[in-house]
């Protein structure tokens, strides 16, 4: 759905400055002679302008000219939409005022001609200032010795808008809205300035579009759809009465209020000045003047959360675009910056989050885990070679309100836990660090490996306990102050190879291999592939200095998120190329433009040799199709080939004491990463029942998203490097 660009308005040429000044200079003498004749105090009004004259006049509205220029063409904050991949389901509203520009051919008849009669009988006839209108509230307020009648057109409303919306402190709104002489002269001045730069189907267009109706609809499709739940163009005679009587005082003739004789009233009273300018006959006025006002509200849903309090359907994704949006330069300086040109900027946001999958995805995690569970159970579907989320999901409830949750994980926390409400911590890189994802990390062992010159077939006696190079602390781990891993069964001892070493995830395998290649190309390995530190110890442990003797990396002892952890993977899908995660598939800005910002940003983090052997390995630890390959006694996700029904590449994941359980498998059609784990207590155990339910969702989430997709085969890598 496109915001509508603007129409050009040429600036004036000399002659027309001349003519225009003309005009005006006679418009104000008569506006004065008038006043005189008629005996209105008015002169106070026009003496600053009929000043103006000779070549103070001539200068004085050539800079009237070149403000008004600038009123013609506001940039009124508008609503960005964002919308699921098929550009159709709406997923949420960014606004901070709610607005959303419509033609003057959106609107009904009934519905311009109604603000014209509330706001502006004259309005076709006057040139910006109604002069007749001038001298009735003069004389009305002299009358009454206190200002009861305005004067203000509805070009000069949509000035004082303007200014408004111009406004760069807010000093400059506070004199665009105050209540003085000087305030209206300078309006008036402007709207006969504006009036000769637009036609007044124009002004009425935009006057529509600024207006504000209450209850935080900001123009007139605000409106209809906060009060109606319809479009504008589909306001009828009372809803259009209702409405362009709100503009006036939006509070005092508010038609939610319990009682409602104010609104009642004022739309009466609007039908009656229909009736006089013959926009309506007393027939049609007299089917409305007794109904009742009949509402059917809708509330905009609003930064991924809905207002009725309603947990977000796609709340998780929608907080992730957020967090993206604001890591971009293109909307901004800073992070405040974009993400406020987010919300006022009226952007239409095409995601890449598929409906079917999220749907698919969601159902496939809650069917393991529901909400109640402490531990958190999620999901990231990636599209190989653009970095596209199809979707996030999450066996929570998107809430920034957690006061009916379960109490916290952790025994010494005394608050409420993360479930069955929270934010976007878990996918999005919010406060939560990440997880530690275990065995999933021999992957940048493998790469380094592999980027060094080593092949597939290079083995190493792998017994069930090794001693290594690496210095550690007195621990389970450590002898003789060395770090000295063991294997999770010692079946996994013997001669291993890159196949069987990964496929069956042998540590001591892998304690060796990093021991070899270099701690140091491992740490640099997974920052080519996008991995970052995030706490104080991985910051200290990854510095050149220090991360020669990081060993233990290689078995995931370093936090991460689902979603770079996954794209890790996703490059290994698409060959090596490594893709910026990337949320949309179109941003359209309020001209009709396309940004730049929604197009992939990917490069060739590994060769594609290196990342197709390292493909070729993980084929080993689901067993699929791998003939004339020795990799070895088993793969640690054997079932995940035959739920998908396909060969699939991928590695599984499990921490110390199962604190964490992890699997990531791709095609070259999609990657997948399923990730449990407690995000408040991290010595919450995930059950021993349980760790298959990582690897086991992800193939069904798999297989779901693959079904009608022709196989793609994975290209073997060459003689050369196995």
């Amino acid at each position: 759905m496109r915001h509508r660009p603007r129409n050009q308005t040429n600036r004036l040429s000399p002659q027309d400055r001349a003519d225009a000044t003309k005009r005006r200079a006679e418009a104000v003498y008569a506006l004065l002679r008038t006043s005189l004749l008629t005996g209105v105090a008015v002169a106070a009004l026009v003496l600053p302008i009929a000043m103006l004259g000779g070549l103070g006049a001539k200068a004085g509205f050539e800079a009237m000219d070149e403000l008004s220029a600038e009123l013609v063409e506001t940039n009124p904050p508008l609503t960005s939409y964002v919308y699921a991949d098929d550009g159709e389901t709406l997923l949420s509203l960014f606004y901070d005022e709610f607005r959303r520009e419509v033609s003057l051919d959106e609107i009904s008849p009934i519905m311009r001609q109604a603000m014209v009669a509330a706001e502006d009988t004259r309005f076709y006839e006057h040139n910006g200032v109604d002069y007749r209108g001038v001298m009735r509230a003069a004389v009305a307020n002299q009358t009454s010795g206190k200002v009861t009648q305005g004067a203000s057109t509805i070009t000069m409303q949509y000035v004082r808008g303007a200014l408004q919306l111009n406004a760069e402190s807010i000093a400059d709104v506070v004199d665009a809205s105050e209540k003085s002489v000087g305030r209206k002269l300078r309006e008036a001045r402007l709207a006969m300035s504006v009036e000769e730069q637009l036609t007044k189907d124009e002004i009425l267009e935009r006057y529509l579009n600024q207006a504000y109706f209450g209850h935080n609809a900001y123009g007139i499709f605000a409106a209809a759809y906060i009060y109606f739940s319809k479009h504008p163009s589909e306001l009828n005679l009372e809803e259009s009465a209702l409405l362009a009587g709100l503009v006036k005082s939006p509070s005092e003739f508010d038609p939610t209020t319990s009682g409602q004789e104010a609104a009642l009233d004022r739309r009466n009273w609007v039908l009656n000045r229909m009736i006089k300018l013959d926009y309506i006959s007393h027939a049609d006025a007299s089917e409305v003047v007794g109904a009742p006002i009949k509402l059917k509200s809708s509330d905009a849903p609003n930064s991924c959360m809905t207002n009725s309090g309603v947990p977000s359907e796609y709340g998780f994704f929608c907080d992730y675009l957020r967090l993206w949006w604001r890591q971009q330069e293109a909307f901004g300086d800073t992070p405040d910056e974009r993400e406020r040109e987010l919300r006022q900027g009226g952007y239409t946001i095409i995601t890449s989050l598929n409906t079917k999958t999220h749907k698919e995805t969601n159902q496939r995690l809650r069917d393991k885990k529901d909400d109640e569970s402490r531990h958190a159970f999620g999901s990231v579907v990636m599209e190989p070679n653009t970095g596209r989320i199809k979707t996030l999901g999450l066996n929570r409830q998107f809430s920034y309100n957690q006061t009916n949750n379960a109490v916290h994980s952790n025994p010494s926390v005394h608050r409420k836990g993360n479930h069955p409400n929270t934010v976007n911590a878990l996918l999005g890189g919010g406060s939560s660090s990440g997880y530690q994802a275990g065995s999933t990390f021999k992957i940048f062992t493998l790469l380094a490996a592999l980027d060094d010159g080593y092949d597939l077939s290079y083995s190493l006696n792998s017994p069930h306990r090794v001693a290594t190079s690496f210095v550690t602390a007195p621990g389970p781990a450590s002898c003789g102050g060395r770090w000295c891993p063991s294997n999770a069964n010692s079946d996994m001892a013997g001669n291993r190879t890159m196949w069987s070493g990964f496929g069956m995830s042998v540590n001591t395998f892998f304690a060796q291999l990093i021991d070899n290649v270099g701690a140091d190309k491992t740490v640099e390995m997974a920052e080519r592939m996008g991995l970052q530190w995030r706490t104080d110890v991985d910051k200290r442990l990854a510095k050149p200095e220090n991360r020669t003797g990081w060993g233990p990396f290689t078995l995931g002892v370093s936090d991460a998120q689902p979603i770079e952890l996954t794209n890790v993977y996703n490059a290994l899908a698409g060959n090596g190329q490594l893709c910026e995660p990337l949320p949309v598939n179109r941003i359209i800005d309020r001209n009709g433009q396309d940004s730049a910002a929604a197009s992939p940003s990917c490069h060739q983090a590994v060769d594609e040799d290196v990342a197709l052997a390292a493909t070729d390995a993980g084929r080993c630890v689901t067993e699929t199709e791998r003939s004339g390959v020795d990799c070895g006694a088993w793969g640690t996700a054997r079932e995940v080939g035959d739920i998908v029904g396909r060969p699939v590449s991928g590695k599984t994941g499990t921490t110390d004491s199962n604190r964490a359980s992890w699997f990531i498998g791709f095609t070259p059609d999609v990657t997948v990463g399923v990730f449990q784990a407690d995000p408040d207590y991290m010595f919450n155990n995930v059950p021993l029942n349980e760790l298959i339910y990582a690897r086991e969702t992800a193939a069904e989430i798999m297989s779901d998203y693959l079904e009608g997709v022709d196989p793609t085969p994975f290209e073997p890598p060459p003689q050369s490097i196995r």
